[in-house]
């Protein structure tokens, strides 16, 4: 016979709950106390609700900045991850490989690397790129995009000659 199905609570230790507002053997109030909010049907207070007073939630002070969604986040890859990989080590065969979900890279020194890989990646830290270039591999790093300075000298001195334009209106009205 299984032990598992014949498994019992010790006695007393185990009790029904208690199902206030219902009547019956609870007496009057039925197990609610007496008068007030939390006696009436519906009776529930409202989250951070401090009968009254200034909720925590408003004293205190709401200031500071996040850069959480702001941040660039990559994929770390491995040099033990790398061993595993044939030939050119780029974003996309890393992707294909199902190593990276984010798309940025970023290669770190953990484990060992003997053969040579040419490896194409965003950021590499220093152990990395010195035990790639020990196994007879290379290092690419991809440029971060940043804003092209043309578009934005270019919208500037569009915006320069609107307020100049709106002067000069100004001036003759």
């Amino acid at each position: 016979m299984n032990v598992l199905t014949n498994l019992k609570p010790k006695r007393g230790s185990t009790f029904s709950r208690k199902r206030v507002g219902r009547g019956g053997a609870l007496g009057s109030t039925s197990g609610k106390g007496d008068k007030g909010q939390k006696a009436r049907t519906g009776g529930r207070v409202r989250w951070g609700f401090e009968g009254g007073q200034t909720p925590m939630m408003r004293r205190l002070p709401k200031y500071g900045f996040s850069n959480v969604a702001f941040q660039t986040k990559y994929d770390v890859i491995n040099l033990d991850q790398l061993a595993k990989m044939d030939g050119e080590v780029t974003p996309e065969s890393l992707k294909k490989a199902g190593l990276t979900k984010i798309g940025r890279i970023k290669i770190l020194g953990r484990g060992e690397l003997k053969k040579a890989v040419t490896v194409t990646a965003h950021k590499v830290s220093e152990t990395a790129k010195a035990a790639i270039e020990k196994a007879g591999g290379k290092v690419n790093l991809i440029a971060a995009q940043a804003p092209i300075p043309e578009k934005i000298a270019a919208a500037r001195a569009k915006n320069k000659a609107a307020k100049a334009a709106l002067k000069s209106k100004a001036k003759k009205g």
